[in-house]
């Protein structure tokens, strides 16, 4: 059977679209796979498990539904949403995935990550990576009011926009040395990521033997799958049809 990856989906209660796209994904296309791997970005932000926004639960009861439905969902914590923890679990039904994770498919082993921590190239970004990972930060953080995490949630997205603009492009994308420590860490010849929003798949030599970087599209303008199954896998865009 077909194991689907996707990444960056980055649903908030303005993209409407998107969230539409997905739940739509979620009860057509998903539903004849044996699992999906959201590989971070998931949501634009999370500020907590006990979010009362009704869009969250629109989004989490689409995914609790599929796993009714027999397909393992797993998600994996991105730049954005490295808040979920085990109220998202209960509310949705997925798995959170440590990243990054080594899992086998068809007897290859593939080695699955958000994607930020291979940007080594920004230190700006993982100095406050490495802040906002720590559990104390994050205890601080979610005892705060709700209306409080989610102004905080609001500035914290207006200053990475400000970042990316300023930031030379070279740096947003992943370390070509960290690529492969990670690879060779692991022991695998195959690397799925998202982050970067910059899909394809890249081939290249890593200690005298063929590799792969395949990259994950973002779902902004339009979804974005990859498509895993013995014999072969496809990187596929998803076209969507605008709200009226």
């Amino acid at each position: 059977m077909t194991t689907l990856f996707i990444s960056d989906l980055h649903l908030d209660a303005t993209a409407a679209d998107a969230a539409e796209q997905f739940v739509a994904f979620l009860s057509g296309p998903a539903r004849a796979a044996a699992a999906l791997y959201v590989l971070g970005d998931l949501f634009e932000s999370w500020i907590g498990d006990d979010d009362d926004d009704p869009w969250c639960a629109q989004i989490c009861g689409a995914l609790q539904a599929l796993g009714d439905a027999g397909v393992a969902c797993h998600v994996m914590h991105g730049n954005r949403d490295f808040l979920l923890q085990r109220g998202f679990e209960t509310r949705s039904g997925c798995r959170l995935l440590p990243d990054p994770t080594v899992i086998e498919l068809d007897g290859e082993r593939l080695l699955l990550t958000h994607g930020d921590a291979l940007c080594t190239d920004d230190t700006a970004y993982q100095q406050l990576r490495g802040v906002v990972r720590r559990r104390a930060w994050q205890r601080r953080f979610l005892a705060l009011p709700l209306a409080t995490r989610r102004a905080l949630a609001g500035a914290a997205r207006a200053g990475s926009r400000r970042h990316m603009r300023r930031a030379p492009p070279t740096i947003m994308d992943v370390n070509p040395d960290a690529v492969q420590r990670a690879m060779r860490a692991t022991g695998v010849r195959t690397l799925i990521h998202g982050h970067t929003h910059r899909p394809g798949v890249h081939a290249f030599e890593l200690d005298g033997a063929g590799a792969r970087r395949i990259v994950l599209g973002a779902w902004h303008e339009q979804g974005s799958c990859l498509e895993w199954r013995a014999g072969g896998y496809a990187l596929r865009d998803l076209e969507r049809t605008p709200a009226p």
